[in-house]
């Protein structure tokens, strides 16, 4: 599908809206510069444009394969580029990144979208105001696209710290361990996704600095310099996220760990309680237990037992029992049963 297409002749704005075809064939007449933008096209549509464009294969199958990380290949007089677009969700807390495929020759801009993450139609409008910049080619186009990703990357950056922000709230307060537990793991997840879309961004912009001087003669190219200045801080940030994460996620380990410990304690405090009340209340068993023994056994009434009809024999069974009670009283007082 086409987002958009437009000529561009001395940097100024020629034609546009024209089937990608008819608008490379018309600036070629006339030796303009052409932008086309594309959302999703069909493989045989992008072929058929690799073939009037001369594009490398491997990057057509590059960008027909999708799902890449973000880079910058040369391939002679041409530039393939990878932008991963990226949004944050913060309802369910979950980076999104997207794809823009970018194919620059000396005369044209071919850039294929995912989604419609980058508004072609107003980027275009944005540069057009600038006639003296876009006169210095195609990597004007270039610059546009990759500005309006790095600057996109602020409110995700914002909707991360807020949550960062928000877990470090939670973790020193009465929240369920485990959903703390989970909204770390799966914001650390997303924060990766975003370093792995955004980490080649120094580099990728250094090596076009460098194309761009070499193509315009130029000492520098300033505009690429500032911003590859944004994409370090856009990078340094994330790192900074990532750090952030992994110190909530130890805090949190301590404080967990801590739980258990004190969960632990109490359940050995109440074991050592209940050992104790488990002592006494054998002890008092077995005290009792010998006065029950000896009334037992003379409480069975048989005509033949020892002392059964002599004069002091009832005081003799009194004081067995209270001997035998005393001495195992005094034992396991002794033993701090009782």
């Amino acid at each position: 599908m086409l987002l958009d297409s437009a000529i561009y002749r001395d940097g100024d704005w020629i034609a546009g809206g024209m089937p990608p075809l008819e608008a490379i064939r018309s600036a070629r007449e006339n030796g303009d510069m052409v932008w086309i933008g594309l959302l999703k096209p069909e493989p045989d549509e992008l072929q058929r444009l690799a073939e009037v464009l001369d594009l490398h294969p491997l990057a057509v199958a590059d960008c027909l394969r999708g799902h890449q990380r973000s880079k910058l290949e040369r391939f002679g007089e041409q530039t393939f580029v990878v932008l991963q677009p990226a949004v944050y969700h913060d309802n369910t807390e979950t980076v999104v990144c997207s794809e823009v495929n970018i194919f620059v020759g000396k005369d044209f801009v071919l850039s294929v979208h995912a989604d419609r993450s980058i508004d072609v139609t107003a980027t275009r409008h944005r540069i057009e105001r600038h006639p003296d910049v876009l006169r210095q080619g195609p990597y004007v186009v270039v610059w546009a696209i990759c500005e309006q990703v790095v600057a996109d990357y602020t409110p995700v950056l914002i909707g991360v710290e807020d949550d960062i922000d928000q877990i470090e709230v939670q973790l020193f307060s009465d929240t369920e361990v485990a959903a703390v537990s989970k909204r770390i793991f799966a914001l650390t997840r997303e924060v990766i996704d975003l370093e792995h879309a955004t980490a080649p961004l120094a580099e990728m912009l250094t090596r076009l600095q460098g194309i761009v001087t070499e193509m315009s003669g130029q000492p520098d190219a300033p505009a690429f310099h500032d911003l590859n200045d944004r994409a370090k801080h856009v990078v340094d940030r994330i790192d900074i996220f990532r750090t952030t994460l992994h110190s909530a996620m130890s805090v949190h380990s301590t404080l967990v760990e801590e739980q258990n410990n004190e969960a632990m304690r109490i359940m050995s405090e109440q074991g050592l309680k209940q050992a104790d009340q488990s002592k006494k209340i054998a002890s008092w068993a077995a005290i009792l237990f010998a006065p029950s023994l000896v009334a037992g056994i003379y409480g069975m009434n048989f005509d033949n037992m020892p002392e059964l009809h002599w004069e002091y024999g009832y005081p003799m069974a009194l004081l067995i029992m209270l001997a035998f009670s005393t001495t195992l009283y005094i034992v396991f007082k002794r033993r701090d049963w009782l």
